[in-house]
């Protein structure tokens, strides 16, 4: 059989621990046989960001700006423990922020629905799509305690010096604060990110703030939203059949729970921080989650939206036997390999995505899966297989 070729790469960004054993069995057993494989590797392994002080994460996010479309194995974001188990120069940032500040990129989160493989919100019937805003608010906050009795303000001074005030409290007691910002041309990104998504995948798109309450921070998002959809999106939406919906956090949180799903749902950072593990829960697993970021100028990558799995990776450094889930790590190379086949109008390697991800699929609504899928599944009798079973399994039925 010939094998699809590809005119223009991929960035392939490598990983760490057992996503980097699952991502060469994918590549090995999936992929190798049926394509041409065309890639820019970089290996973001924890070492090789430590031997190059991390330029190599900055140069992948670099070269997926010129190729547009970037697949991505998980990644270690050390903490003190890693440091030393990795003897690090420095505690690098997480690969994934560094990736997302270069292509201003937005996080959209969806579950891969399977048969058996049931959500606890018995009415959900199609995917929800949680997309984040990935800067600001409380993630770059700053905190402090307060000892004591006095006066907290926040304080702008302009470049000219006058300066602008207001009251945070008058403290009688102990007590502490917080201030958190945010950016206009941030927002303005996420704004379209999401708008454009909702197109590219002809899905209504809901937005939900506390605007009722937060009248300058949150109301200002809900702003520029409104302005860049009436301005830039509101024929195009018409023509693509889909809707635009803004309503109160609260309210958004009471009707997702209502509802059948099939919809992207757009959040501030700390929201979407929340709401896509609470989606990505309640509809089985995060090992079944897809995760694609995109940015403005329509750079696509693609990710599995879980970690490293450590635990399985010490078993697997021991002899032992393991049996984790790959599903999310294909469907970021299915991803991947169908946007790319899109740009480049190549419909073998959108369909071979295509069928990839069926026979994954079909593979667990036939029985076949991993451990973590055999303790939640409905289906009766399942068969339980290690990590390379599993992977060898889709490739026998693709």
């Amino acid at each position: 059989m010939e094998k699809i070729k590809m005119s223009t790469p991929i960035v392939e960004m490598d990983g760490d621990e057992m996503t980097r054993i699952l991502w060469k069995m994918i590549k090995d057993n999936l992929l190798e046989p049926y394509i041409e494989l065309n890639t820019k590797y970089y290996d973001l392994g924890l070492e090789k960001r430590n031997e190059t002080n991390d330029q190599i994460t900055v140069d992948s996010a670099n070269a997926t700006k010129k190729y547009g479309v970037a697949v991505k194995c998980a990644t270690i974001t050390p903490n003190a423990a890693r440091m030393k188990e990795y003897d690090l120069k420095e505690m690098w940032k997480s690969p994934n922020g560094t990736i997302r500040a270069i292509l201003d990129g937005t996080v959209f989160r969806a579950p891969i629905v399977v048969k058996g493989i049931e959500p606890c919100v018995k009415n959900w019937k199609q995917p929800i799509t949680i997309a984040r805003h990935a800067y600001g608010d409380v993630y770059k906050g700053s905190e402090m305690k307060i000892p004591g009795p006095g006066k907290v303000e926040l304080v702008y001074t302009a470049e000219d010096g006058l300066q602008t005030k207001e009251l945070v409290h008058n403290f009688t007691g102990e007590g502490i604060v917080q201030g958190m910002h945010n950016l206009n041309w941030s927002i303005q990104s996420f704004a379209r990110s999401c708008f454009n998504y909702a197109l590219d995948t002809k899905q209504d798109i809901w937005f939900a703030t506390k605007d009722t309450i937060s009248k300058k921070y949150d109301h200002t998002f809900k702003d520029i939203f409104q302005d860049i959809y009436d301005t830039e999106y509101d024929e195009k939406f018409k023509a693509a059949g889909i809707e635009y919906f803004y309503t109160l956090i609260d309210d958004a949180v009471a009707r997702v729970m209502k509802s059948e799903g099939g919809y992207i749902w757009a959040c501030k950072n700390y929201d979407g921080d929340v709401m896509s593990d609470m989606v990505s829960s309640a509809f089985g697993s995060l090992a079944m989650m897809t995760s694609v970021l995109v940015s403005p100028e329509g750079y696509y990558e693609y990710e599995a939206a879980h970690g490293t799995v450590q635990r399985h990776y010490y078993k697997h450094l021991k002899g032992e036997e393991t049996s984790t889930n790959s599903v999310a790590t294909i469907f970021a190379w299915t991803g991947a390999l169908r946007k790319r086949g899109e740009l480049d109008k190549n419909k073998e390697l959108m369909g071979f995505a295509d069928r990839l991800e069926k026979a994954t699929i079909d593979t667990i609504e036939n029985g076949s899966m991993t451990k973590d899928l055999a303790l939640i599944t409905t289906i009766a009798n399942p068969t339980v297989l290690n990590s390379e079973d599993f992977i060898k399994a889709i490739a026998d039925r693709l």
